[in-house]
């Protein structure tokens, strides 16, 4: 059982790590793309 408990528990640990990297990723990687748009739409106005 407690062979069990411990596979269960590296499971959880791996997954949320994973989770919680890929979301880091992604945030940043919006945030990026927000901040471009943002200036690229600042640009345009000024060139109006």
């Amino acid at each position: 059982m407690d062979e069990q408990l411990r596979i269960i528990l590296i499971i959880l640990i791996s997954v949320t790590i994973f989770g919680i990297i890929t979301f880091i990723f992604v945030r940043n990687y919006l945030k990026m793309k927000i901040d471009n748009m943002v200036e690229q739409e600042k640009k345009d106005k000024k060139l109006k």
